[in-house]
């Protein structure tokens, strides 16, 4: 996602939650009443007045006016046509303070290129919100989650304003919302890039099975090497979850998996494979990738101390005994 927090893949806890029932109570029939329906008339009504030229009411059979009576149900007691008190209630939110040195200009342009389909004003606004989400997400995660909100409120049908909010919410452990956005900015972007995510959310809400399912049903000769390891990782971690460690290491053998090489997303693969090794009881092997995955950082940071943003794969068996 083009200048937005960097993605937290592996939940740190398993909450759950549970959406109440909306309880919403059951409307009443009318009566039904003899002769031919006039247009534009409820049946019963017999043109709006009585036989005794009195104005006509329409009544349900338990004593409360009729759904098509407007007039006298907008005169019934509340606490009568709500009995229960559950209406809609949209949750307060203040929108936090943006700082004056902050322009949407600093969203990335590709980011900024989502929003082209908004006012000019509430364009700019949006773009200041994310850019504070990504500015906030490691320091103070609560705080970009507010302005991820924000911007949702403003701009809900795009992509990369329910990216952010997903990733933020994950971020903060309400995998429940999270998972709920990375499935709408799947189904708006029709990418499948945040499916990693989406099952560590499953995880995190204490589903690893349905965690596997999800996982299984992406072809993953489709996604990118780093979402393809950020996915094996996912489901590495569900197996673990269910106590399969023999299936967890094997969910990581992938051909990424490469101890010559080293990627960006390399050390997290070594270290998540020493880690199994690890509970397997193979302490020696463990051991060894944990120092490939130490080699590969020293690798990659050096490559990008030197400036060379052309370098992506280091020969990490040839690194010098000092590095």
């Amino acid at each position: 996602m083009p200048d937005t927090p960097d993605r937290p893949r592996r939940p740190g806890g398993t909450p759950s939650g549970k959406r109440p029932d909306s309880g919403r109570p059951a409307k009443g029939k009318p009566h039904a009443s003899g002769g031919p329906r006039k247009p534009g008339v409820p049946r019963g009504d017999g043109g709006g007045r009585g036989r005794d030229g009195s104005e006509k009411r329409l009544w349900t059979r338990d004593g409360k006016p009729a759904r098509g009576d407007r007039d006298a149900r907008e005169r019934e007691p509340r606490e009568d046509r709500d009995p229960l008190g559950l209406r809609p209630v949209r949750v307060r939110h203040e929108d936090p303070v943006i700082p004056e040195d902050v322009s949407d200009k600093d969203l990335d342009r590709i980011a900024r290129n989502q929003l082209k389909t908004l006012s000019k004003e509430n364009a700019e606004g949006v773009a200041k919100h994310l850019v504070m989400a990504a500015k906030l997400i490691d320091s103070d995660p609560a705080l970009a989650h507010q302005h991820a909100v924000s911007a949702a409120r403003r701009a809900g049908r795009i992509a990369v304003v329910r990216e952010t909010l997903a990733i933020t919410a994950y971020t903060v452990g309400d995998y429940a919302l999270a998972l709920r956005e990375l499935r709408t900015y799947r189904r708006i972007s029709g990418k499948d890039d945040q499916v990693p995510m989406m099952v560590d959310c499953e995880r995190g809400l204490g589903r690893p099975d349905r965690a596997l399912e999800l996982g299984r049903s992406v072809p993953r000769a489709a996604l990118p090497p780093e979402v393809a390891v950020e996915l094996a990782i996912a489901m590495s971690g569900a197996r673990l979850d269910l106590g399969q460690l023999d299936a967890a290491l094997a969910e990581l053998e992938i051909p990424q998996l490469d101890p010559d090489t080293a990627f960006s997303y390399s050390p997290a693969l070594f270290s998540a494979y020493a880690t199994v090794l690890e509970d397997l009881g193979r302490d020696a092997d463990a051991a060894q990738w944990f120092d490939r995955a130490d080699v590969a950082v020293a690798a990659l940071m050096a490559a990008a101390d030197e400036g060379d943003d052309e370098l992506e794969v280091v020969d990490v068996e040839e690194q010098p005994e000092d590095v």
